[in-house]
């Protein structure tokens, strides 16, 4: 489980989706204020979806080979498959131009509220469903279980984490180099995106088939 969580936590912190959008909120008016509502709303998703699959399971993992133990997966190849699919299909498709979105027009009159809004729907879904399945198998009476999935969580909250104390500290030096950081991010987002959801996909792919078959 450990080490599942290390590596679905980089992938997640790695993204090239929520840390351009971070970084444009940062050389925004007040955006350290909004960096950190998106910050905080960012790692309360995490938290609160690791909490609800502790309250499903009691903080106790199914027994293995059970009906639930399988079925959890299942859920683990079934998003694994799906990474690598899109992968494959994000490599294939024709390259198009890339651009600012159109709401980036409008970050400086984004309130703290949208700031948060923005992290929930950057949130890779699918990442952290595989996080959520991962995190079934924690045994609470265990304080290294305990340590894992906080560790999961500020792992996967790291990038965030670094920019905005960057920015706080040093705000001139971070606003420039951040912004050279964007550039390249939105050059290189495409093979970003393909190289991360494929090499999950392939990791959560073959150790759920060999999960299932041992």
């Amino acid at each position: 489980m450990v080490l599942d969580l290390i590596v679905i936590g980089t992938a997640i912190t790695l993204g090239p989706l929520h840390n351009t959008a971070f970084i444009l909120l940062l050389s925004s008016r007040r955006g350290t204020r909004k960096g950190l509502a998106f910050l905080l709303s960012w790692l309360a998703d995490l938290v609160a979806v690791i909490a609800c699959v502790v309250l499903l399971t009691g903080g106790q993992p199914p027994a293995r080979h059970s009906a639930p133990s399988t079925a959890v997966i299942a859920v683990k190849l079934a998003i694994g498959l799906a990474l690598l699919l899109y992968g494959f299909h994000r490599r294939r498709r024709p390259p198009r131009p890339h651009g600012p979105p159109r709401w980036t027009a409008r970050i400086d009159d984004a309130s703290l509220s949208t700031s948060a809004g923005l992290a929930w729907l950057l949130q890779p879904w699918a990442l952290v469903g595989a996080g959520a399945a991962t995190a079934v198998d924690a045994n609470l009476s265990t304080l290294a279980d305990w340590l894992a999935l906080t560790g999961y969580c500020l792992l996967a909250t790291l990038s965030l984490v670094v920019m905005e104390t960057y920015t706080v500290r040093a705000p001139g030096v971070a606003n420039a180099r951040l912004n050279a950081l964007r550039n390249q991010l939105e050059q290189r987002q495409e093979q970003l995106v393909v190289t991360l959801s494929m090499v999950l996909g392939l990791w959560l792919t073959a150790r759920s088939i060999v999960e299932l078959v041992t």
